[in-house]
């Protein structure tokens, strides 16, 4: 299988033969405005927060090539960050319509089709995509209280590493019970403890990381969904520094925007 950073938690997942192109935020760099701008300021936890517009980070190919030969879409939900929103209300506007979309909920599957999409397919516990199996997974998206809904996957195929995409989540015991269960071989955590005053912490940090290797210390564990949102509370500077205080700089891959890995 190949992993393909894009931007954010945007991955490319070339796996057994398909290509998956995950949570697809392809806006053009800053054109998200800042929270400050978006009526969101109490939101943040610091001052410094407001001033930066997302994406925070320019596409590292053209939207284009991105596109370019993928066969499905999986939306793990449906925030501004993870897939493109207009104020129409409507997503997506630069993915194929036709190309099959895999989404957390009936709910999200709505959103998918008044958007135009012809094929929505709402994740199952067991999904088969021809020999591949697609598994939908829990997430919990918030410390205090969830931030909406959110969920993760996991890929398998008889002739390939199995992927755990753990979606917008911390690090609870769903998660720890998703790792016992399935031992995924390459894991792919969204880690950049964005921060929320009403939520929380949205999604993991340095200390959900290494509980991460702790259940799976033998997978290859991706700190992913870095360095493109305002609220964000680590960046990849900072989590391979508190990585490497945990000794564990060595366990944990930080990918830049455009790196690709094989496994």
């Amino acid at each position: 299988m190949q992993f393909e950073q894009i931007r954010n938690a945007t991955v490319i997942l070339d796996f057994a033969g398909k290509k998956f192109l995950v949570d697809p935020w392809l806006a053009p760099q800053g054109s998200n405005g800042t929270f400050k701008e978006l009526g969101m300021e109490k939101e943040a936890i610091c001052a410094g927060h407001n001033k930066f517009a997302m994406p925070i980070c320019a596409l590292p190919k053209l939207v284009a090539e991105i596109l370019n030969g993928v066969d499905y879409y999986i939306i793990t939900h449906i925030h501004p960050d993870h897939i493109d929103i207009y104020s129409d209300g409507t997503v997506g506007k630069d993915l194929n319509h036709n190309t099959p979309i895999f989404v957390q909920s009936k709910g999200d599957g709505e959103i998918l089709k008044k958007s135009g999409f012809t094929d929505v397919r709402v994740m199952m516990d067991n999904t088969q995509i021809g020999e591949i199996t697609l598994i939908k997974t829990p997430a919990l998206h918030g410390t205090k209280v969830p931030c909406g809904e959110a969920s993760g996957f996991i890929l398998k195929h008889k002739d390939e590493k199995s992927v755990y995409v753990a979606g917008d989540t911390i690090f609870y015991d769903e998660v720890k019970n998703t790792l016992q269960q399935y031992r995924p071989e390459v894991i792919i955590l969204n880690a950049c403890a964005a921060t929320f005053n009403t939520f929380g912490r949205l999604i993991m940090d340095d200390g959900d990381v290494a509980s991460v290797y702790e259940v799976c210390p033998n997978a290859k564990i991706i700190a992913s969904h870095m360095d493109n949102v305002a609220h964000a509370t680590l960046t990849r500077k900072t989590l391979r520094e508190k990585l490497q205080q945990r000794g564990l700089s060595d366990k944990i891959l930080v990918p830049n925007d455009g790196e690709i890995y094989r496994f």
